[in-house]
């Protein structure tokens, strides 16, 4: 009868390899109280450093900067993402770091690699065909329904996040100027224009929705419930969940959907950047510029679908 061995273990590290990571794993935790998770990926990536140099006969203490960065390439030749590469090379410099600042080690090997730039994740957006969609969603012949499309436009037109959304007082909102006064992240107001579409949108919803959802009772928020009480932010979430399913839109969706679709449309249709600051209230244009990242991706696969050569 054939036998099946079990699969071999991986080589442990030479002892005095071992000695200094668990010397440096005991530091973390009692400076750090690093989770037991966080503990176990600098383990795993410092024992796959010390195996692959105690296989050329080196150890980790006495690693020069060559050797890792032979190893990083050697990492990334078999496939290592940018994410994973970049904690790695978190791992060996706060290992190095320990290593000379305990007398273990007299240079710190790690102090010129440089971690991969990981770059910030595009946001979701939605093309201009499914936000037509979307806000077609709601059955405008309700009560609730017509708040939802008044919800859905301001958000839309105006860019607004979702809690500046729910939080919108009536006092901040002027018709006559086609403008809402917002109140942003960290107090900080800024005046909106929100167009002639969403602004009979919400005026409609004021006169014909809203008194009928507060039943005779008194509200600050523009937008409210059946029960008369503001709308928060996660019932208003699970609404735009509910109408994109409504709309076959099947692509996964955040809360800052129609903001981020807002923006990437400004700038498609030719909007200055400075200018998309204001409106989406950030303090840093660099976090604006995110959305030139949008404009160019679509470009390129416009380019891509309809150049003879793309």
């Amino acid at each position: 009868m054939e036998t099946v061995s079990a699969p071999l273990a991986p080589p442990r590290l030479p002892e005095d390899d071992n000695a200094c990571l668990e010397r440096f794993l005991d530091a973390l935790w009692m400076e750090r109280g690093l989770t037991r998770a966080t503990l176990g990926a600098y383990r795993n990536d410092l024992e796959g450093l010390g195996r692959w140099l105690a296989a050329g006969g080196r150890a980790l203490a006495t690693a020069g900067s060559g050797d890792l960065h032979d190893y990083l390439a050697t990492r990334v030749r078999s496939g290592a993402r940018p994410r994973t590469t970049a904690r790695l090379v978190s791992s060996m410099r706060r290992f190095y770091q320990y290593l000379v600042r305990e007398g273990l080690a007299r240079t710190d090997p790690s102090s010129r690699i440089d971690a991969p730039r990981l770059g910030r994740p595009l946001p979701k957006s939605l093309t201009e065909a499914e936000v037509e969609a979307l806000l077609a969603a709601p059955d405008v012949s309700a009560a609730l329904g017509l708040r939802d499309r008044a919800m859905l436009e301001l958000l839309y037109a105006a860019g607004l996040r979702v809690s500046e959304l729910v939080g919108l007082a009536l006092a901040r909102v002027n018709p006559r100027q086609g403008v809402v006064r917002v109140l942003g992240k960290g107090g900080k107001e800024r005046l909106v224009p929100i167009g002639e579409e969403a602004l009979a949108w919400l005026e409609t919803y004021l006169r014909d929705s809203r008194p009928v959802l507060l039943g005779g009772r008194a509200a600050e928020a523009v937008f409210v419930t059946a029960r008369g009480d503001a709308m928060t932010r996660q019932a208003f979430w699970h609404l735009i969940k509910r109408y994109a399913h409504r709309a076959g839109i099947l692509k996964p969706l955040s809360p800052h959907t129609l903001r981020h679709a807002f923006a990437t449309h400004l700038l498609d249709h030719g909007a200055d950047l400075r200018v998309l600051q204001m409106l989406l209230g950030h303090s840093d244009l660099s976090t604006t510029q995110i959305y030139t990242h949008i404009a160019r991706e679509r470009l390129k696969s416009l380019h891509a679908r309809h150049h003879p050569r793309g």
